[in-house]
Parts: C-alpha cells; sequence; structure tokens
C-alpha cells in the first residue's frame, strides 16, 4: 500500500481544507435553493437543484479521499446546520410582514418560504447520500489499497447519489404528481447525477493530486470509526500501513 497519514497526524494548517469546505457549503446551499423550482429538460422533470448539486458530490469525494472520513464527516454536519440556517432565516424574514414600499412579498414567501415536505425531504436525503458516498468512498480506498480512484469516485456516487435521489423525490413529491412522472424524475435526476460525476472524472483526478501533492496528506481510514454522529469527534489515530 502506498505510503498512509493517519487523520491524526495531519498538519494543523491546512492551506485548502477550508477552501474546498467552502465550496461544498456553497454548491449546498445554493443547490437547495433552486431546488425549489421544477424544470423540464428533454421532456424529463427534475427540479432546478439537480444542475448544481452534483458538484457537492464531487467536494465530498475529494474532501474523503485527501482528508478522510472524519475531517468529511466534520464537513457534512456543517452543510447541514448551514442549510437548516438558510431554511430558519428565509422562514422568518417570509412570515415578517413586508415594507409599504417593497411589492414582493408573495414571490418571496412563494420561492423561499419553507415547504416542509421539500425541507424534511432534503435534510434526510442529504445526510443519507452524503454518508453514503464517504463510507463507500473510504471504504473502497483501503480495499483497492488507493488505487483506480476513477472506481472509487464513481461507485460511492451510483450508491450516494441514489440513495440521495430515491429519498428526496420520494419524500418531496410522491403522491403530488403522476407516479410516471415522478418516475421519470428518479430516472433522470440519478443519471444526470451519475454522468456528471463520470464526466468530471479528469477534474476531479486533477484537484486530488494536486492537494495530496501540496497538503502532504492521503488520509486512508483504517481503524476510523464511521458513526456518522461522531461530528464533534476530533480525527482518531489509524495504524499506517
Amino acid at each position: 500500500m502506498p505510503s498512509v497519514t493517519s487523520p491524526s497526524s495531519l498538519p494543523s494548517h491546512l492551506r485548502y481544507y477550508d477552501l474546498i469546505a467552502g465550496l461544498f457549503v456553497a454548491v449546498l446551499l445554493i443547490s437547495n435553493i433552486t431546488a425549489t423550482k421544477l424544470v423540464e429538460l428533454f421532456g424529463f422533470p427534475f427540479d432546478g437543484g439537480t444542475l448544481l448539486f452534483p458538484l457537492s458530490y464531487i467536494f465530498g469525494d475529494i474532501l474523503t479521499e485527501v482528508y478522510g472520513y472524519t475531517r468529511s464527516r466534520r464537513i457534512i454536519w456543517l452543510g447541514f446546520f448551514c442549510n437548516a440556517l438558510a431554511v430558519i432565516t428565509f422562514t422568518v424574514v417570509a412570515a415578517l410582514p413586508p415594507a409599504r414600499v417593497w411589492p414582493h412579498q408573495d414571490a418571496f414567501a412563494a420561492i423561499l418560504g419553507a415547504v416542509p415536505r421539500i425541507v424534511l425531504a432534503s435534510f434526510i436525503a442529504y445526510l443519507a447520500g452524503e454518508f453514503s458516498n464517504s463510507f463507500v468512498l473510504a471504504k473502497m480506498k483501503i480495499f483497492t489499497r488507493g488505487r483506480f480512484l476513477w472506481a472509487r469516485t464513481i461507485g460511492s456516487t451510483l450508491v450516494g447519489e441514489g440513495v440521495d435521489t430515491l429519498i428526496f423525490c420520494t419524500i418531496a413529491f410522491g403522491g403530488t404528481i403522476p407516479a410516471r412522472d415522478l418516475m421519470l424524475m428518479i430516472v433522470f435526476n440519478y443519471v444526470f447525477k451519475c454522468g456528471t460525476e463520470a464526466v468530471f472524472t479528469p477534474v476531479t483526478y486533477a484537484v486530488v493530486g494536486f492537494l495530496k501533492r501540496n497538503e502532504k496528506v492521503d488520509v486512508y481510514d483504517v481503524g476510523t470509526r464511521f458513526n456518522p454522529f461522531l461530528f464533534f469527534k476530533t480525527p482518531e489515530r489509524s495504524p499506517e500501513a
């Protein structure tokens, strides 16, 4: 197996970790806002967030591949709490009476006002999908001894996006649109998201290689505790191979 950096021995000042984390959270928040609009392309219905959301899985792959599951877990939870804060803020602002000179209250409430069913679907699907993606990638990295990055990124995305898409579409739109349209939405969303991951594979290779060279880290999650709820726990020490 190639040289391994244990999570506990990571440098205290990582130059690009916060940048990747920030981009991950930004993509998540923008995707959730644009998901409130259903659009149609080539006869297939899907939510607008689908256009950008696949990038969150690419950033998730990069975080897990380079920095390990434990640090990726913290960023996944950071994204969750930032999204929750955004939803709470939008709900409160939408409920406040508008200024007399501002005529767009109905439009604001319609777009940014919280729809409990969609919010619930988004939160559950996000956590289940992202943690499935991170877990599968970390385990595959150990199994493949660090080889075949393309197989790890695509394989983990097939699982994570499958879990995410099925949960979100079923909870958010089940019973509100015809069953055929719901099935088309699930299939199109899944194919589009996984296809995006495949297309961006060369970019993922380049970014991962750059980060490993410059950060001088390459975490293998040997001995890592994969409980997703240990988000306050510091990186564990895992044996080097």
